[in-house]
């Protein structure tokens, strides 16, 4: 692969990338030291400019940083997520302190995620059970849904601020909606769960696990706004439409070797996704849904089944990293096919993933 950029984090082990909103050439970086079990967490704000990846900004925090959200109200400012349990906005024009802190929960904080519609309120998960809704107006929370277990992942639908989701130890998807009536379920509106074989036969092939396992990510579709993916620590990933949470999943992907840290659906594409695994590569897929017609029939004749489960497809492999690969993410702008990808060798790459298509 010809087209790479890289950049070192010596010391801190990465956890988390997200590419800025509002910039092409500014991403950041959540890391922690010492992989995260004991220490510092950093910050890395980097620009990529003429001299290639250079820091723009760094923040320290007294615990490690596990995950990371660009505001969609100020293109300066970014949340990061720490392992005591406090969520931390920072400015890139103040220096060295957070210009907020939220803390309420009671073990480490592992996911945020800001709202993309209304850009008011942003959302965080934690190992402590819950999931939390914030204003970075206020320091106390909005609202608490709880969960029950370890939950490692939240996210708001692209398309309605009062849907969130999230996944857990518990190997079951939620969704909540704000808008139902608070009640014994604490808006919990579905519970998937996603190891279960779906009624309908599944496609030819190797056979997902149905044994309930850690789900440790989750992104939604950005074209087809019902649909999410999931992925964890039985290594498959999978694709639910939340109108149907009993129909089990829509397609199903097998090809990493180890568990699934992290995925991303592309802002480019509907069917393209990619995901970051801890047998150290990222792999792109489709999930089979523009599959032209004809071919879709065929499947189904020779599967002999109406609605047959898809098998998604696996495009290509990064293989540069040589360690855990923890987070991925698009960048929104240009051709619509750069991806940073980060992990525990200390290194950010940024890359074309049009060239897997390629075979470069």
């Amino acid at each position: 692969m010809a087209s790479m950029l890289e950049f070192r984090t010596p010391g801190w082990n990465p956890y988390a990338v997200k590419y800025s909103p509002y910039y092409d050439s500014r991403i950041a970086v959540a890391s922690a030291a010492n992989y995260g079990i004991v220490g510092n967490g950093r910050l890395f704000c980097l620009g990529l400019g003429p001299q290639g990846v250079q820091v723009e900004k760094s923040f320290d925090t007294n615990d490690a940083q596990y995950d990371l959200a660009w505001s969609e109200i100020n293109e300066n400012q970014l949340l990061v997520a720490c392992g005591d349990g406090s969520i931390k906005l920072y400015d890139i024009n103040v220096n060295e302190f957070p210009v907020m802190n939220f803390h309420e929960h009671k073990r480490e904080t592992f996911s945020v995620a800001w709202s993309p519609v209304t850009k008011d309120t942003f959302a965080s998960s934690s190992w402590d059970g819950t999931i939390k809704i914030w204003s970075p107006a206020r320091k106390d929370s909005i609202t608490t849904l709880p969960v029950g277990n370890c939950t490692y992942s939240t996210s708001y639908c692209p398309s309605n601020p009062q849907i969130i989701s999230a996944v857990s130890t518990d190997s079951h998807l939620r969704i909540f909606d704000l808008r139902t009536p608070v009640n014994a379920q604490y808006h919990l509106t579905a519970k998937i769960p996603v190891h279960v074989h779906p009624p309908a036969p599944l496609p030819q092939g190797p056979v997902p696990p149905a044994v309930p396992a850690e789900i440790l990510t989750h992104d939604w579709n950005k074209y087809s706004q019902t649909v999410i993916a999931t992925g964890g620590v039985d290594k498959a990933i999978r694709t639910f439409d939340i109108r149907n949470p009993a129909a089990g999943p829509a397609s199903v992907m097998l090809g990493h070797e180890y568990a699934v840290r992290r995925l991303a659906w592309s802002p480019h594409a509907q069917d393209v996704l990619i995901s970051a695994s801890y047998d150290m590569t990222v792999r792109l897929w489709t999930d089979g849904s523009t599959m032209p017609q004809q071919q879709r029939q065929q499947q189904q004749q020779q599967q002999q089944q109406s609605a047959p489960i898809r098998s998604g497809i696996q495009l290509g492999v990064m293989n540069r990293h040589s360690e855990f690969v923890t987070g991925v993410d698009w960048c929104l702008f240009g051709a619509g096919g750069w991806v940073a990808t980060v992990g525990w060798d200390e290194r950010v790459l940024l890359w074309d993933a049009n060239r897997l298509l390629q075979g470069a």
